[in-house]
């Protein structure tokens, strides 16, 4: 692809660019003790229909991590108990406002409670894993159909673009963004599984490229918001940076063996990196062209209500790694949006936690790396 991606300050070419220099740096401070590890509560059940759990697939599954991995001070720090109550419609209704912190935009209670386990999400990667059917179809035409505006079409198939999907132009900035924030992500993920593909009959892990063309080539608005995202994250990133520069990411690191133990002066070298290079590159996205005017406050309400609501979906997925990383590239890319638009300028306002923290570095790093995959395929 060349010239700008739409909606954006960024060109194709200069994305590539500035990816070729984040990724190698991406990939190696996701590697490290502080990002690799993700609290997650995998055993909720779906708040608005009956799902079955069971992964018959035999890469469905996740491998917990093992307790001595997990620095103790994480294990033992104290958290607060929240009563989260999944709403008991049979419908897919907007979540309570009185369920979230104002400012975020997606489900956060996985580190805030004594359910749930730390994944070793390096042993755990996003890839093919077989998960498809009526299941996965549910769940995508839940996220589609029920909380983009109604404007947008279905990302669901490899066949024709559904008309809606054509017509997204014709809609206001911020429903056009928010349809793009999820088609993106539906780009990036099927970039993953097929980037990292099965083979059954040679039992090999391989790049598969009728499943890129099929899924992602064929149709270029698909491939285009994938880039949309990226600048997205880029800019979050970007406005990050300070703050990033002095966030305590290993708390305790007057103890010598915690410090040796999260890797801290690697991690902490790579962090400074990544933001240097958002720092210093080209613009990629304005956020202040969206939510301008005071008749679009509560357009902003209901953008944020509607990506909290898909946050709780991923409680839905029927495949435990697809919802392991459903759960954490939601909670990334909800951590973005709150940068964006629930934060001005002044990082000493920002109130971000470790667990939102690892989830936009991950997120940013599966990006990084569909980008990385687009250029293998072509």
């Amino acid at each position: 692809p060349s010239g700008t991606v739409k909606d954006t300050c960024c060109k194709f070419e200069t994305a590539q660019g500035v990816n070729a220099r984040l990724f190698p740096v991406l990939d190696e401070l996701v590697k490290t003790t502080v990002f690799r590890y993700f609290k997650v509560n995998l055993q909720k059940q779906c708040p608005f229909w009956n799902e079955n759990f069971l992964c018959f697939g035999e890469h469905c599954s996740v491998t917990e991590a093992d307790e001595h991995e997990i620095p103790e001070k994480w294990r033992t720090e104290a958290l607060s108990s929240i009563n989260w109550e999944a709403s008991k419609s049979k419908g897919l209704k907007l979540v309570k406002q009185c369920e979230f912190n104002e400012k975020d935009f997606c489900q956060l209670d996985d580190e805030l409670t004594e359910v749930g386990n730390y994944v070793d999400l390096v042993k755990n990667p996003e890839r093919f894993t077989g998960y498809s059917g009526e299941s996965s179809e549910r769940v995508w035409g839940a996220i589609y159909k029920e909380n983009c505006f109604q404007t947008a079409g279905s990302h669901l198939n490899t066949g024709n673009i559904n008309p809606l999907e054509r017509n997204i132009d014709d809609v206001c900035t911020e429903k056009r963004v928010f349809y793009k924030l999820i088609s993106g992500l539906h780009s990036s993920i099927s970039m993953h599984i097929c980037d990292q593909w099965f083979n059954q009959i040679t039992g090999e892990w391989v790049h598969n490229l009728d499943c890129y063309v099929d899924r992602i080539a064929k149709f270029p608005s698909r491939l285009e918001n994938l880039y949309f995202l990226w600048a997205i994250v880029v800019r979050s990133a970007s406005k990050l940076a300070p703050y990033l520069a002095n966030h305590p990411f290993c708390d305790g690191t007057q103890d010598e063996r915690l410090v040796k133990v999260c890797s801290y002066n690697a991690m902490l070298a790579h962090v400074d990196q990544v933001a240097k290079i958002v720092s210093t590159c080209p613009s990629t996205f304005d956020e202040s062209t969206m939510f301008a005017e005071a008749s679009y406050l509560d357009l902003k309400d209901e953008f944020k209500l509607r990506f909290r609501n898909i946050s709780l979906i991923m409680d839905c997925i029927g495949c435990e790694k697809c919802r392991l990383w459903g759960k954490l590239q939601i909670t990334g890319l909800g951590t973005a949006l709150k940068v964006l638009f629930s934060y001005g300028n002044d990082v000493n306002d920002y109130r971000l936690s470790r667990y939102e923290l690892i989830a936009f570095m991950n997120v940013f790093h599966r990006l990084s790396e569909s980008l990385m995959a687009v250029e293998r395929f072509q």
